[in-house]
């Protein structure tokens, strides 16, 4: 170690020290209790008003040229004009400060900006504690309670609201050129509309990049779930830059195939299995679904499509299907949109097959929504379901889970179209 190194690191030891003596003579004269020091007139309040109050005048300075009791080296018509009290709003109470003003009205602070009533912080926390499905009652509480702040029902509701821009400009951002794999599914929550309250459908559409990572391509509500509307989707999706999706993963809803292929005719359709197998158990009572549900699995765990309909036929014969003649006219009638399951590689079949991804989603922004038993309007909705999927999708950061396998199995068989995606992405 150098001499300069030595003197440096002797230098940083005493300014520490130094801090430290302060430290214990402040706490000296407050005692060393929790209450006295994080308390409502406690060390740490009463040093984050001075700390501010300092900046403050620090700026002042800068702006006038020169320091409290001196005077200005040239003549100025501007002068400090005493100061104004200011009650901000914080995670740790109510902070009164003394903001300085000039004569001339020109002073602009950027500690705490003129008309800012919450200090830097407390509008992202008030927003994460929303995002996480507490209500505005209970954020309200949780202040008053934790950090003696009351704030009105009002306040927290315009920080809320202070992401409504963030909103739209996610809604309408541009997306990529082409997608491996969408899933499409809604999800049902209670709105209110013209004095009614009602389930309404919330339309959600879950991509899955050629790379394999994940991204919500966007939220839309609506009264019902229906072909129209999902048509209308797709065509929002097309001017927002999909041109290509290789598989589109839906549910059962009759006319949605013929939706999708109407606007990408190359897009290969795929009806979830799951959702037709739980339909079909839907008819069962509990105690028979188990044995409903194995023989069902023989069924999409075939070789081929071949070999499916031989099961398929086994099962219709049988006494299940017999006393069941529902289930077998349910897989009957989407059949031509189950058997493209049967041409894909096992890798494939794995990702495909169910659309847990976008369920596991909906799950978790079921989670966030349960405390309401309504919401007053779509945009109520819309922002807080776009605040849950903010949180979901931070925690995307890897690829499905033996994607690598998936991807060559889809180069092999989209070749050029996914290859050409691919390669986009890598620019």
């Amino acid at each position: 170690m150098t001499e300069e190194e030595k003197q440096e690191r002797k230098a940083k030891r005493e300014e520490e020290e130094r801090r430290r003596e302060l430290i214990r003579e402040l706490l000296k004269g407050t005692g060393y209790t929790k209450e006295a020091i994080f308390g409502p007139g406690g060390l740490m309040k009463e040093l984050t008003k001075a700390l501010v109050e300092e900046a403050l005048a620090g700026e002042m300075e800068h702006h006038l040229g020169y320091k409290k009791g001196e005077s200005p080296e040239e003549e100025s018509e501007n002068h400090r004009n005493g100061s104004s009290r200011k009650r901000l709003v914080m995670e740790a109470g109510k902070l009164e400060i003394a903001v300085p003003r000039d004569r001339a009205g020109e002073f602009e602070p950027q500690m705490v900006k003129k008309h800012q009533r919450r200090f830097d912080g407390f509008d992202e926390r008030v927003i994460a504690m929303y995002a996480g499905g507490m209500t505005v009652r209970e954020i309200r509480r949780f202040l008053e309670e934790q950090y003696g702040v009351e704030v009105s029902p009002d306040l927290i509701t315009a920080v809320t609201d202070s992401v409504q821009g963030k909103v739209e400009e996610w809604r309408t951002r541009p997306l990529e050129s082409g997608y491996a794999i969408v899933i499409f599914d809604a999800l049902m929550v209670k709105i209110r509309r013209e004095q009614k309250v009602a389930n309404h459908a919330v339309h959600l559409a879950l991509g899955t990049r050629v790379d394999g990572t994940k991204e919500v391509l966007g939220l839309w509500i609506a009264e019902n779930e229906g072909a129209s509307f999902w048509q209308m989707v797709l065509n929002e999706l097309r001017n927002r830059g999909v041109e290509d999706m290789l598989i589109a993963v839906v549910d059962g809803l009759k006319g949605f195939p013929e939706a999708i292929e109407a606007i990408y005719p190359q897009t290969s359709v795929q009806t979830c299995i799951v959702h037709l197998v739980r339909y079909s158990l839907s008819y069962c009572n509990y105690k028979e679904r188990k044995a409903v549900a194995t023989e069902l699995k023989e069924i999409y765990r075939a070789v081929n499509a071949e070999q499916a309909r031989q099961r398929l036929e086994a099962f219709a014969a049988s006494d299940w299907g017999k006393k069941y003649r529902v289930i077998v006219e349910s897989w009957e009638r989407n059949w031509e949109r189950v058997i493209p399951f049967f041409s894909y590689p096992e890798a494939v079949r794995k990702t495909i097959y169910t659309t847990n991804a976008i369920e596991s989603l909906h799950m978790q922004v079921r989670k966030v929504i349960k405390n309401r038993g309504h919401f007053p309007s779509y945009e109520a909705a819309t922002k807080l379901i776009y605040l849950a999927l903010q949180a979901i999708s931070k925690k995307w950061k890897w690829p499905t889970p033996g994607w690598k396998e998936t991807a060559l199995q889809l180069a092999l068989m989209y070749g050029e179209r996914f290859t050409r995606h691919k390669a986009e992405r890598s620019i």
